[in-house]
């Protein structure tokens, strides 16, 4: 799992910028007015082969005496921004503390101090958890960072100045931030098939499992959003053992509430990482919608397999045509997936609920399959025969021979003369190929070329 580090710190210290330089992409708004971001937004970031998710958040705006703020330009934001980072730091593995290394130490710095450490906890070892890290920002200068020592007295331990705007000792200051992260350590062993059930919040997901579970493992409420936490439960069907992950509602970025809702986001895109088989639920009674392609996108983004799940199909007016109406626009907007099922059922009615979990696993074991490299060469050769690459600049691409290095996905190497000559359109093509022999039901194929001599 990728750790989470959360950006936090009174408005206008530098958090947005520092998030952007670290997501490598302008992703959150970057503006000199205090309490400009009131969102937390979320990116993705690498450092010494150590990956991790960025969450910035908004201002925190300390309260003197309960009453009047000590800085202006979000009162309006004051709740809403404190609620938001302190559940930035109560879900965070490590917290960038950004403070003005050119105003030095203010009052609003050692309220939000305390904040900080009135929101670790003390583990077994003496050490308190997340781990703190002051950030000095806007030290161009020599003499900023010198003068940066004074933060100590913020009673957090070492500081660490930079300029988020110049990046000058960002790479210190990530040194620092993967030497913080959790030891990475060894699950144990979890044969189980790991099923995630993803979507819009409100698509029927609780209710699903609890169909599927046997028992009201999960709370269902009409009210969207009632997940917030990712949730596993146990169970063995024809016996195999299963896992069923039910995971808080996905939004796009721009609809996502203020409060936890993000790092239900974050949770729900960490449980379709670590899942065999993802089930992508659609309100039938809305349609799929551009969220749902965005969901299907990170599914795929993830090469993990997915099956269409078309809730609430009993609400639905319908004639002899409307199942088949209905799957043509889905498959129009999941084009880039044209190989998964779909399965129209009610969870209310229990509509065909019974034929969810036999699809999963059919899709799983047909992950799972492997290709003979004889097959795989007749499908390469007689797809070269049947349509020829076409030339680049009088360069003609051979492919010599294929074969399947892995599944869970399946994954092809072809040994082509000059690997920049394949186009992505042939490789789509020879998928195609490939999928005519057999269906990998579900699952995304990945196709790998390599040059070789001839």
């Amino acid at each position: 799992m990728k750790p989470i580090v959360a950006l936090v710190g009174r408005p206008n210290v530098g958090k947005s910028t520092l998030f952007n330089r670290l997501a490598g992409e302008r992703l959150a708004i970057v503006d000199d007015t205090p309490g400009t971001t009131r969102d937390r937004l979320f990116g993705e970031s690498l450092w010494n082969g150590r990956s991790f998710n960025i969450v910035d958040t908004g201002g925190i705006d300390p309260v003197h005496g309960g009453k009047t703020p000590l800085s202006i330009g979000s009162a309006d934001f004051i709740d809403d921004i404190r609620k938001q980072a302190q559940a930035a730091i109560n879900e965070a593995d490590v917290v960038l503390f950004l403070v003005d290394g050119q105003a030095g130490v203010t009052p609003p710095d050692r309220e939000v101090a305390e904040i900080l450490r009135r929101s670790q906890k003390k583990l077994p070892d003496g050490t308190f958890w997340p781990p703190i890290i002051v950030v000095p920002n806007k030290c161009e200068s020599r003499e900023a960072r010198d003068a940066a020592g004074e933060f100590y007295e913020l009673g957090l331990g070492e500081p660490v100045p930079i300029s988020a705007v110049h990046g000058t000792s960002t790479g210190d200051l990530l040194d620092r931030l993967v030497d913080s992260f959790p030891v990475q350590q060894d699950e144990e062993e979890d044969e189980s098939i790991k099923i995630a059930l993803v979507g819009k919040p409100n698509a029927g997901k609780s209710s699903l499992l609890n169909l599927l579970a046997g028992e009201e493992r999960v709370i269902v409420s009409p009210i969207a959003g009632t997940t917030r936490d990712s949730i596993d439960s146990k169970l063995t069907y024809e016996g195999m053992e299963i896992t069923l992950i039910d995971t808080a509602g996905i939004r796009k970025r721009g609809s996502i509430e203020h409060g936890v809702e993000q790092y239900s986001v974050l949770r729900s895109f960490k449980s379709i990482e670590r899942s065999d088989v993802a089930l992508l639920m659609i309100d039938a009674t809305t349609g799929i919608t551009a969220q749902d392609t965005h969901i299907a996108g990170y599914i795929l983004d993830e090469w993990k397999s997915c099956v269409v799940i078309v809730n609430k199909w009993d609400a639905i007016e319908k004639n002899n045509e409307t199942m088949e109406e209905y799957t043509e626009k889905i498959r129009r907007e999941l084009n880039f997936m044209p190989y998964v099922p779909i399965l129209f059922i009610s969870c209310k009615t229990k509509q065909r609920v019974e034929q969810v979990l036999p699809m999963a696993l059919r899709v799983q074991e047909e992950r799972l399959a492997r290709l003979t490299t004889s097959t795989i060469n007749q499908i390469i050769h007689k797809a070269q025969d049947a349509h020829p690459h076409p030339t680049h600049a009088g360069r003609a691409l051979k492919m010599f021979y294929g074969t399947q290095v892995r599944s869970d996905p399946p994954t092809f190497m072809i040994y082509v003369n000059e690997p920049k000559l394949m186009h992505f359109t042939y490789i789509r093509y020879l998928e195609n190929q490939i999928r005519e022999e057999y269906s990998f039901l579900g699952t995304p194929i990945r196709i790998v070329t390599k040059g070789r001599r001839e």
